[in-house]
């Protein structure tokens, strides 16, 4: 019996149920209930976050609005609740959302606006990793206040805020104020004093570096002592920032404000 030939082995094949029947197949990369897989998307919250930003550049979404809940936005997405979770982490940390448990007008994840507390939470973290040295901080700090005081002599603003420094400086002159509630109401003071610019963007900068190096400045007024020699010439300074913007002398102001800045880190720092 002559064995069969290669030819008619690779045509003897078993027979597949359906076979000949092609599937039909989804676009690469979505499957067929329209979602995208996570696998595909990077990170799979970054949907989430995308639509977030979308909705609040068009005004879909403004301050005080409630995102739906987890689930819903899960289905809508076609990502997991816990991609969702991640998501709402993530914008919580940027101080774009506020999230609360329980019921009631302040529960679920409301959208807020945070960004100083944000960006002194990031530089705060880069400064203990030694990646932005203290001193380029202050550096930075001094170029945007001085900017400010100067923009400040020619800026639009109203008695009242002029009035929220005053009162800042006020309750300075209080002997009795611990260092550390001096030192942080020294930093609302120049930022009220920098508002007075009218730009957003470098007022909340300056609440930012402030709120990245606060800990450091209390660390070494501890560290050296005789603060009561200190705070009388952080009041001197003070007074004559203040009388100086006042009085909208801008070039007198900035000048003030960088010799305080570059004399207290010198003491401190």
């Amino acid at each position: 019996m002559t064995s069969p030939t290669r030819a008619a082995l690779r045509t003897r094949r078993p027979e597949c149920p359906g076979a000949g029947r092609r599937r039909a197949s989804s676009p690469r990369g979505v499957r067929q209930d329209g979602a995208m897989p996570e696998s595909t998307t990077g990170r799979a919250h970054d949907a989430v976050l995308r639509h977030i930003e979308d909705s609040l550049r068009s005004g879909a979404l403004k301050l005080g609005d409630r995102l739906p809940g987890e689930r819903a936005l899960a289905e809508q997405f076609g990502i997991s609740r816990a991609s969702v979770r991640d998501a709402i982490r993530s914008l919580e940390v940027m101080g774009v959302v506020r999230s609360a448990t329980g019921s009631g007008p302040n529960s679920g994840t409301i959208v807020v606006s945070d960004p100083s507390s944000a960006l002194g939470v990031a530089l705060r973290l880069h400064v203990a990793s030694q990646q932005l040295p203290v001193k380029d901080v202050v550096d930075a700090r001094i170029m945007m206040e001085t900017w400010a005081l100067e923009r400040a002599a020619t800026a639009s603003w109203a008695q009242e805020q002029l009035d929220d420094a005053r009162r800042l400086l006020d309750a300075m002159d209080d002997d009795a104020l611990p260092s550390e509630v001096f030192t942080l109401l020294d930093s609302q003071f120049h930022i009220a004093l920098s508002t007075l610019a009218g730009n957003v963007v470098v007022s909340t900068m300056m609440e930012s570096m402030r709120e990245a190096i606060r800990s450091y400045i209390d660390d070494a007024v501890t560290r050296r002592g005789a603060w009561g020699d200190v705070v009388h010439v952080l009041r001197n300074h003070h007074h004559g920032i203040f009388e100086a913007v006042e009085a909208r002398d801008g070039e007198r102001a900035a000048q003030l404000v960088r010799e305080h800045i570059d004399w207290f880190y010198r003491q401190s720092l």
